[in-house]
């Protein structure tokens, strides 16, 4: 009787382990099955080493970027299209790892947990992606930057919706560069720059420092007056000195931004103070990363002020000429922010996913907006930076844009060449709802340079959404 009950609680052991060991495969099917699908030595979805499976990627017009054709990646037919999207696309070996094709790699093969790899079994390529970018946009943008370094990208600040996202240099899919990895010219071709490039931000920080100024002063701080002659003496120390880029005189809050007076920013960023200056960059985001679509990341930027920091060190900070670094898909956020009533819309790239019988399967990303500044204090940011296009860069320079912008030259070392050109902001305008972002290493100057590729880019979109 005993060895019955002993063989009885064996027997019940056996198929505990047994349910458990089922359930653990269960999970781990469930949790990790699309990471074992995506391993490269697949060879339904992989060929040395090389995604070939995928379904297709196209373009809010539907033009195709890439798909699968007997068994090969292939990528649209223009060389230029391929380059301009490239970073946004990606490439076959995953080198770009920001690109659609490695972080949504599962669901553009249709990997599921009930079928596995039927749909590649089947009619050898996975789902279709639609994505919110415009290729011939992108055509223009990368043109634009005119093989400079560079990046630039245009959002929807109403919907979230990326509309260009060009990063440069670049390279033809289809012809891989020999010299890629040694060649200076191909410096970063595999970083997306928009939304892993790191820069100083010039005086395109101002427009922070100016916010921090009306959270902490009010509105009295329009009211105040500064005087420029060119150098703002700190502590008396010749090294410690701010130099603005000209002896602008008298000037009222709004002629300082418009006309980017570092004396008087320096001047109101040492007022302000170290603490005051980092919760406001923190609170902006430009030091917490960007999601886009729920799976990509940006990288974070870096704010380094602390309690106790010199003066100058502080000046230098708030003029944009400090060692903050700055993420361009961060400070782009933020103009969606200042021209969205405060609020931050969260960004996206992919607008539909759909099997092969062109049966919608949704997508999880859900868009969401959070409150960066009051209301109050976007508008008047916004009109702030509608005057510096009128009285500073010339409205005729961007006709028919109504646009709210501001420029900035981030000093690399002591040669202009070497700047880098920013041009940030948005259109005021309820039926062209666009903000953009445009940075040009070695631009020398940010309105002369980055502002005409802000122009020429945003007067392609107008042009094409009123046809």
């Amino acid at each position: 009787m005993k060895m019955i009950t002993r063989r009885g609680i064996f027997l019940w052991i056996l198929c505990i382990l047994f349910l458990g060991g089922l359930v653990f495969m269960t999970v781990s099917l469930i949790n990790n099955g699309d990471v074992w699908v995506m391993k490269n030595y697949n060879g339904h979805v992989y060929n040395e080493g090389k995604l070939i499976a995928a379904g297709a990627i196209k373009d809010r017009d539907d033009v195709v970027l890439a798909e699968t054709k007997d068994g090969e990646r292939v990528y649209n037919m223009s060389k230029k299209t391929r380059m301009a999207t490239l970073h946004t696309v990606g490439d076959m070996n995953g080198f770009i790892s920001t690109g659609v094709q490695s972080v949504f790699e599962s669901e553009l093969v249709g990997y599921n947990v009930m079928f596995g790899i039927y749909e590649i079994e089947k009619s050898g390529s996975g789902n279709d992606m639609k994505l919110t970018i415009d290729s011939k946009i992108n055509e223009i943008a990368y043109d634009a930057l005119d093989g400079r370094k560079g990046t630039i990208a245009v959002v929807n600040y109403k919907t979230g919706e990326i509309i260009c996202m060009v990063s440069t240099p670049t390279y033809d899919v289809n012809n891989v560069p020999k010299d890629i990895n040694t060649s200076s010219q191909y410096e970063g071709a595999y970083m997306n720059r928009f939304l892993t490039g790191l820069y100083t931000p010039g005086s395109t920080f101002k427009l922070v420092t100016t916010i921090c100024a009306l959270e902490n002063f009010g509105s009295e701080i329009l009211d105040r007056s500064f005087t420029c002659n060119k150098i703002l003496d700190v502590d008396g120390i010749k090294e410690d000195q701010i130099i603005c880029n000209a002896r602008h005189g008298k000037l009222t809050f709004e002629q300082a931004l418009a006309k980017s007076c570092n004396s008087a920013f320096g001047e109101l960023a040492i007022e302000l103070g170290p603490e005051k200056l980092k919760a406001t960059a923190e609170k902006l985001g430009l030091t917490s990363s960007v999601s886009v679509s729920g799976k990509i990341s940006s990288e974070r930027g870096r704010f380094f002020l602390e309690k106790g920091d010199a003066d100058t060190t502080v000046g230098w900070t708030g003029v944009g000429q400090g060692d903050t670094l700055v993420n361009p898909a961060s400070m782009l956020r933020l103009m969606c922010a200042i021209a969205n009533d405060g609020k931050a819309v969260s960004l996206n790239i992919v607008d539909d996913l759909s099997n092969k019988a062109g049966k919608a399967l949704g997508i999880s990303f859900k868009a969401d907006e959070t409150q960066f500044i009051s209301t109050e204090t976007a508008s008047t940011v916004k009109e702030l930076m509608r005057n510096n296009v009128m009285e500073q860069y010339g409205d005729s320079s961007y006709k028919g844009l109504n646009l709210c912008a501001k420029s900035g030259t981030a000093e690399i070392d002591d040669v202009d060449a070497h700047n880098t050109a920013w041009f940030v902001g948005f259109m005021d305008d309820s039926e062209h709802p666009y903000a953009f972002v445009v940075v040009a290493e070695q631009g020398n100057s940010g309105s002369k340079t980055a502002g005409p590729m802000a122009n020429r880019v945003l007067q392609a979109i107008v042009e094409q959404d009123n046809n």
